[in-house]
């Protein structure tokens, strides 16, 4: 049985993660993370998966619910340990990680994302991209894969109903690469793949090659 933990699993990307996870065919147990589970929708896909998710409270800014949040999936692995995080909500731990980053956290792409109006955002994506590359390299040897994944623009609350693409076709392909992914990969900066959004005119394009940090 392969083990997952998703962080910031409420809604969003971290939701649909799980989702998709969770119906899929695979012998797996997902560790969702979330600050809370009053997101009706949320709670909805506990009860539809009691044998395949397991909630973890989790507030990753407060280091007592970090412990307390290991602690329950030590537990729940019985000796086992954590095949593979995704990390979207900020905690970095484990053997195969995927970082989900944005192309807005480029700098070499910056001249292309100017007018997108998020300093903040994009300056802590620029440092998750960093911190992936400096783990990536340290943890090599110990036969750790880090990398980044940008999922594109969505339609999630963060991203609005004017982005790109639905949320459940980011996902798709974010899940694509992280099975397909191996160790040549470790320390990359990946873009989803979407039929038809290789060439796409405008800020975007879906291609699945690496992105310039």
């Amino acid at each position: 049985m392969r083990s997952y933990m998703v962080s910031g699993c409420s809604r969003g990307i971290g939701f649909e993660l799980v989702r998709q996870l969770a119906d899929s065919k695979d012998d797996i147990v997902i560790f969702a993370s979330a600050r809370s589970c009053n997101n009706p929708k949320f709670q909805e896909l506990l009860d539809q998966h009691p044998e395949r998710i397991v909630y973890v409270p989790l507030d990753v800014t407060d280091q007592v619910s970090i412990k307390n949040a290991a602690k329950i999936i030590t537990s729940k692995l019985d000796g086992r340990g954590l095949d593979v995080l995704i990390n979207n909500a900020g905690v970095l731990t484990y053997g195969l990680v995927e970082e989900i980053s944005t192309t807005l956290g480029s700098i070499s792409q910056q001249s292309i994302n100017r007018h997108v109006t998020a300093p903040s955002y994009k300056v802590t994506k620029a440092a998750l991209n960093m911190l992936t590359v400096l783990y990536a390299n340290e943890l090599e040897k110990e036969g750790f894969t880090i990398f980044c994944v940008s999922p594109g623009w969505l339609k999630t609350d963060l991203g609005s109903d004017n982005a790109d693409l639905p949320v459940e076709v980011g996902v798709k392909s974010i899940l694509e690469i992280l099975h397909e992914i191996g160790r040549d990969r470790n320390g990359q900066f990946l873009n989803i793949h979407v039929p038809g959004w290789e060439n796409a005119p405008g800020m975007n394009q879906y291609d699945g090659k690496e992105v310039p940090w």
